[in-house]
């Protein structure tokens, strides 16, 4: 299947495949929204429940580009399908482990439908969109992430404030399921990727700019990470926000950054999206900075406001910028922005409880601020050299 598919059947495949990102992110994010109540039911720190989130990056690092290879040939509507019901299997037994080693576990076998899911719906909705408008395609189907923050995350901490974390994660698994059912009925048949080869593979790893916008991903996600996988523990100890007022700044952060990811994704294909991603990075370190300023519930609810209009439209404008740069080649592109995605998110939940063992919260905040510099600098340099970067598809 190829670009001639009728402008209808896209879109009812973009909002299956932005439902299906909608149930893989709850499921990512999950460990964020029930951290309290896992600390205390399984009786571990916080330091070491963040692990949870460590464990699932390093997995999806890995997966995703290594399933990319392995799938690549595969039919998008089954591969897709199979992927979000192992979710939502994986995540029915999480919900069920008797201890924090089993949760770990079934975990890391659970990712790795994330690993696949994502990459390979951007790559699969690449292909059916016109060109001219494939920016805003890959775009919209991230918006699930961003949908996520909005109800996923708060339900997930108000649930596991009020319910217990096995109720929030037994969610994760209906809605995985339902999604799984979704993209079956909507995402038609033939919708197939080219193979790439490893000349192709060696085409992307050899390109010094592209590799460079991957690397953006990675810092990114690891300032992100270094204090968002820890901002649950942080309302309750050091603000004393209540469950409901936790849930409130989750609920408020994820309305921003859907907002701002529908603008985006309006908007990119007339901007440029690396025009669009040193301004989304740009407004995440602006609220670092205001972080340790912030001095109450209120005052830290407004100071996430620029981070939240700028997190999650910058991972769908990266997938879009490295999808421009090399169009040919986007499935093993993606596959690897996906895997810089969950990199960053491992490394800044290992830096943030290093820190957290080490000296408490008042470091993340710092920590963090300096990987988004790191990542607006390499950003800019790529973007100075994108033009002449391009890598082809080699034959």
């Amino acid at each position: 299947m190829t670009t001639a598919s009728t402008d209808d059947g896209v879109a009812r495949a973009r909002w299956a495949l932005l439902g299906g990102n909608f149930a893989i992110a709850c499921g990512v994010m999950a460990p964020s929204g029930v951290m309290n109540d896992l600390v205390d039911s399984l009786q571990v720190g916080a330091a070491v429940a963040g692990q949870l989130v460590t464990i699932g990056g390093v997995v999806m690092a890995l997966g995703a580009p290594l399933l990319a290879a392995r799938v690549a040939g595969s039919d998008r509507r089954r591969l897709l399908t199979l992927w979000l019901l192992w979710y939502a299997i994986g995540h029915a037994l999480a919900a069920m482990a008797p201890n924090f080693l089993t949760l770990a576990i079934v975990r890391t076998i659970t990712v790795l439908g994330a690993a696949v899911f994502t990459p390979q719906a951007g790559a699969a909705i690449a292909v059916m969109a016109r060109p001219e408008a494939r920016g805003g395609a890959i775009t919209f189907v991230f918006l699930g992430w961003s949908a996520a923050s909005v109800l996923g995350l708060p339900l997930h901490a108000y649930v596991a404030e009020t319910f217990g974390w096995r109720a929030a994660l037994a969610g994760v698994a209906v809605m995985s399921a339902v999604a799984a059912l979704w993209v079956w009925r909507t995402v038609p048949d033939g919708v197939r990727p080219a193979p790439l080869s490893g000349a192709q593979w060696r085409s992307v790893l050899s390109s010094p700019v592209l590799m460079a916008v991957l690397t953006v991903t990675v810092l990114t996600g690891a300032a992100q990470f270094t204090l968002f996988a820890y901002m649950a523990p942080y309302f309750r100890q050091v603000l004393g926000a209540s469950p409901a007022q936790i849930a409130l700044l989750f609920l408020v952060f994820g309305a921003v950054g859907l907002a701002s990811s529908v603008v985006v994704t309006r908007l990119i294909d007339r901007v440029g999206a690396a025009r669009m991603v040193a301004l989304l990075l740009t407004l995440i370190a602006l609220s670092f900075l205001l972080w340790p300023l912030a001095a109450g519930v209120l005052a830290i609810g407004l100071a996430m406001v620029p981070w939240a209009i700028g997190c999650f439209p910058a991972q769908s404008s990266q997938h879009a910028r490295v999808s421009a740069l090399a169009p040919p080649l986007a499935p093993a592109s993606m596959a690897l922005n996906s895997s810089a995605i969950y990199v960053g998110q491992a490394i800044g939940a290992l830096t943030g409880g290093a820190l957290l063992a080490a000296g408490g919260f008042g470091l993340l905040s710092w920590a963090a601020l300096a990987w988004q510099l790191a990542s607006i600098a390499l950003s800019q340099w790529a973007a100075a050299r994108q033009p002449l970067a391009a890598p082809q598809a080699a034959a």
